[in-house]
């Protein structure tokens, strides 16, 4: 059983939803990332994504752009990424995901990137752009090296394709809550419940849904019909606004403890 595993099966039995918030890997720098790791970790976060920048972010709102373009100004890059989590996780157990774009991970060599990932205590790896019909030879080899591919599924995915994620995926599934690109809204479409339950159809493993969750009410209601919810866009954007505040890690931390009152 992977750790993944591990915290959403405590967490069933202590019948609670999930809290996976999402930052950018490198905004404002990886040293402030380093200390945003740990601080979620102590602020209720059951698994953080790491997201890597990336210059050409398609499935991303205007604020993950501009926190992918900060990051990449800084000259952030897998490696450093790889690092600076490395540096983290010696002070927290917090499972990790690694969430990216495919582009990042060939440039960095994807052999060399599944032994380096667990080493520095990766857990799992999203990638946003890659579909289960050409991922035949990515899940082996990050099950081979005790990573859990995750993939993302929307309210457009066709029921063969479901199937075929469920066959591939391990950890959880991600469904994302409305088609689109991330960013905070102020209600969650309907459709989220409804593909949860068509996920819930194929396959035993939890279901986490992001995309547009940002707020407590948010959080409890995705939590009413799944097993964890994912926030992004809303504690990207505290981040921006905090910039240059000596106190920023701090005031996240507790924006993202708000979020499960």
């Amino acid at each position: 059983m992977s750790r993944i595993s591990e915290v959403f099966a405590k967490l069933k039995s202590k019948r609670r939803g999930g809290f996976v918030p999402f930052i950018t890997a490198g905004d404002p720098d990886l040293s402030v990332t380093e200390e945003l790791l740990r601080e979620l970790a102590g602020s209720g976060a059951d698994i953080i994504e790491v997201g890597i920048p990336f210059s050409d972010p398609v499935a991303d709102g205007p604020v993950i752009q501009r926190a992918s373009e900060r990051a990449l100004e800084r000259g952030t890059n897998l490696k450093s990424v790889l690092e600076c989590i490395a540096a983290a996780k010696r002070r927290t157990d917090v499972p990790i995901v690694l969430f990216s774009y495919y582009n990042p991970l060939l440039q960095f060599g994807l052999e060399q990137l599944a032994t380096a990932a667990p080493l520095a205590g990766v857990d799992a790896i999203l990638v946003t752009d890659l579909i289960p019909e050409e991922a035949g030879t990515w899940t082996p080899l990050l099950a081979a090296n005790n990573l859990d591919p995750i993939f993302l599924v929307a309210p457009t995915t066709s029921e063969d394709r479901l199937k075929l994620i469920a066959h591939q995926a391990r950890g959880f599934v991600y469904a994302v809550s409305r088609t689109g690109v991330t960013g905070a809204r102020e209600d969650i479409n309907e459709n989220a419940e409804s593909l949860v339950r068509r996920i819930r159809g194929v396959t035993p493993l939890p279901v986490a849904v992001g995309f547009g969750v940002s707020t407590p009410a948010q959080v409890h209601e995705v939590w009413r019909y799944a097993d964890a919810a994912v926030v992004g866009s809303a504690i990207v954007s505290e981040i921006e606004r905090l910039s240059g505040d000596g106190d920023l890690v701090r005031k996240v931390g507790q924006f993202a403890r708000n979020l499960t009152q």
